[in-house]
């Protein structure tokens, strides 16, 4: 028997998507998450009542202690199921997701073919090659712009250099006159006569009054 006959499924039933087998695998994990709840708690009260009447009920006892167990090997299947459901709902949700992105990139791709179905490989090296020539104009343009036109400009530039080192001698001079000083200007020669020292002045009378009385004699 087939799988398809098995859960009902005909010729012309619609196809499950991904999206609503995740949904169905989500709701049966709840409703299997409520039942372990539901387990445990009686699990729980048969393991008080079997502690309740102990030894003194042993057969009330034993009873509890054995639907324990059913219960108990009950939890341990709805665990076993719970772990199959979420696998194969992590692997539905990991398609679903891979399937979106296949389904993203083929679009991308598509209109990334349709934006270079407008371009062609020789129009883009002609128009790169357009525009490096215009480049090398513009360049060419200001560099003509920047570069001073000659307009009675044209000057020798031996007469140039000549010329600076002349200043450059002259402003050496002028710093080796200052280093040197203004001469210092020689003592005046005084106007008036030196006074004449008295002794010997006497002697010279006595000897011209020495020579008057000689010649008078």
């Amino acid at each position: 028997m087939s799988l398809l006959k098995i859960f009902g499924k005909g010729k012309g039933e619609k196809k499950p998507t991904p999206q609503d087998a995740i949904q169905k695998l989500r709701e049966t994990e709840d409703m299997l998450i409520k039942k372990q709840e539901f387990l445990e708690k009686k699990i729980s009260q048969e393991l008080s009542t079997a502690k309740k009447y102990g030894t003194k009920n042993k057969r009330a006892a034993l009873m509890a202690l054995k639907r324990k167990k059913r219960l108990e090997k009950q939890l341990e299947q709805i665990d076993g199921t719970l772990s199959t459901i979420e696998f194969q709902r992590e692997a539905l949700e990991n398609a679903n997701t891979n399937t979106e992105v296949l389904k993203n990139m083929g679009y991308a791709a598509k209109a990334l073919k349709e934006a270079h179905n407008s371009m062609n490989v020789d129009d883009v090296h002609d128009l790169m090659d357009d525009i490096a020539e215009q480049q090398e104009l513009a360049t060419e343009i200001s560099t003509a712009i920047s570069t001073p036109a000659g307009f009675g400009m044209d000057m020798d530039e031996d007469e140039l250099l000549a010329e600076l080192e002349e200043l450059e001698q002259e402003d050496l001079d002028e710093k080796m006159l200052d280093v040197e000083g203004p001469m210092d200007p020689l003592p005046s020669v005084p106007s008036t006569s030196l006074p004449t020292n008295p002794a010997k002045k006497k002697e010279e009378e006595d000897d011209e009054m020495a020579e008057l009385a000689a010649w008078a004699n």
